[in-house]
């Protein structure tokens, strides 16, 4: 299993894809997949990482890592799994942009804000 998401480019490293495997965040035909599970050709997989959760039908078996090219010809994303992580990303840019907290110590105005939330005088 974890050399088939490496090598489908699921993961850059095959480390990260076991530990992937280990946390639960890969399910086989809606079972948690351990790492060492061999990958077959029509498997229905859920690969949750930080491009989102994939819900993908195994079309091919690699164990060496290619192409991008070569690498999405491995799998097909279910239409359900493209339409949910596209509506997710135009959540996300909708989403208001908050300012970083600045670094260091607050200024005279900061505190006096500050005291004022607390409820002091």
């Amino acid at each position: 299993m974890d050399k088939w998401l490496w090598a489908a480019r699921f993961f850059k490293t095959r480390s990260l894809a076991g530990h992937a495997c280990e946390l639960g965040r890969v399910e086989c035909n809606g079972q948690t997949a351990k790492s060492a599970r061999e990958v077959r050709v029509g498997d229905l997989l859920q690969v949750k990482n930080d491009g989102g959760t994939f819900q993908i039908e195994v079309l091919g078996v690699s164990e060496t890592r290619g192409p991008a090219i070569v690498a999405q010809a491995l799998y097909r994303e279910t239409e359900a799994s493209r339409a949910a992580r596209l509506k997710l990303i135009e959540e996300r840019k909708t989403m208001p942009h908050f300012e970083a907290l600045r670094e260091g110590k607050p200024s005279k105005r900061d505190r006096r804000e500050i005291d004022r939330l607390r409820g002091r005088s």
